[in-house]
């Protein structure tokens, strides 16, 4: 199974649509499946006194409202359409998250099939019953939820009119960065067995092989932000992996992925050839005259496997010899 990578922007193009556009390039070089931007209008999000989160607090200015931080981070609907047309030549899908009803508008006239919902819309029962009115194709986050709220939330989604099969869900942990004792990548195995659906990992973590892992746990979907420069003012550069990371990343996952093959046990192409010089054969422990009885005494197992195979020693022992056998001659 092949994993589809979401690098995510987000908002690190820190409202430059330059910045994003540099963005699309590497995502694109890196050969990620989609890049994914965040859509929202500050007024629709969050209300002008709202206080921002301790890690937006720590990595831009303190004194800031998340009003006024977001209000910078907006992209406006030229922004999506430069940038919509500019990943149809770079040849990558893009994506959004939109935070409200009107954002989700936006990307729906812009002609968006697919839509990513966050983690903190999880429980919001207009947004996700409108989204799911549309049917399309959707991928929604659970960070900062307990299983309930995600069965409640795939059943909103599915009643409004989305099919289950258009719904992939993202195990997530929505603290940045996220703790390494919190990750809890087990819960992929949970939501699989309780959601039967497709279940991938939106990762928060500062590691480049998380994704990796959960990928070997069955992950369908990785999800990971990145950055131009971890050292840019804005809330989520220093959790973000560098350019160079990202390319790390999506080694390790392409590799772990040829790594876990196929769930069939059969011996492989490259190892058929060693068969038959490491597997063994019936032969004489020593010399055999004709009409002697075969025993444990006078036979052993050898390499090559160019006689008999050891799996029919009961079937040998105690027959008759048929001729005389010199010590290492097949059986």
């Amino acid at each position: 199974m092949r994993a589809k990578i979401i690098l995510e922007a987000g908002v690190n193009h820190n409202g430059s649509i330059k910045k994003a556009i540099k963005m699309v390039d590497i995502a694109a070089k890196a050969k990620a499946d989609y890049i994914k931007f965040q859509t929202f209008f500050a007024e629709d999000l969050v209300t002008q006194k709202a206080s921002k989160a301790s890690y937006q607090k720590k990595n831009t200015k303190k004194k800031e409202s998340q009003y006024k931080m977001l209000k910078k981070l907006e992209l406006s609907k030229n922004d999506h359409l430069k940038l919509i047309k500019y990943c149809k030549k770079k040849r990558i899908k893009f994506l959004s998250s939109p935070f409200s009803i009107n954002s989700f508008n936006l990307l729906h006239k812009l002609g968006q099939k697919t839509i990513k919902i966050p983690s903190g819309e999880i429980n919001n029962y207009p947004y996700l019953k409108h989204i799911g009115s549309f049917k399309k194709k959707i991928i929604i986050s659970t960070g900062m939820s307990n299983l309930e709220e995600v069965i409640r939330a795939v059943k909103i989604l599915n009643g409004a009119g989305t099919p289950k099969k258009n719904i992939t869900v993202l195990h997530c942990n929505s603290e940045y960065p996220s703790p390494t004792k919190d990750l809890n990548l087990n819960s992929i195995f949970t939501l699989k067995k309780h959601l039967g659906l497709k279940i991938g990992y939106s990762d928060h973590s500062i590691s480049k092989i998380t994704p990796v892992i959960a990928v070997a746990l069955g992950a369908s979907i990785i999800e990971k932000h990145f950055t131009l420069n971890k050292n840019l003012s804005g809330p989520d550069h220093k959790t973000s992996l560098s350019t160079a990371e990202v390319f790390e990343m999506m080694q390790y996952i392409r590799e772990t992925e040829k790594i876990l093959g196929s769930y069939k046990k059969k011996p492989t192409k490259s190892e058929s050839k060693n068969i038959k010089i490491v597997r063994k054969s019936i032969v004489a422990k020593n010399n055999i005259k004709k009409g002697d009885k075969f025993s444990k005494e006078n036979l052993t197992t050898k390499r090559p496997a160019l006689g008999i195979s050891p799996m029919k020693w009961m079937k040998i022992i105690n027959t008759i010899a048929r001729k005389n056998y010199k010590k290492d001659d097949f059986i």
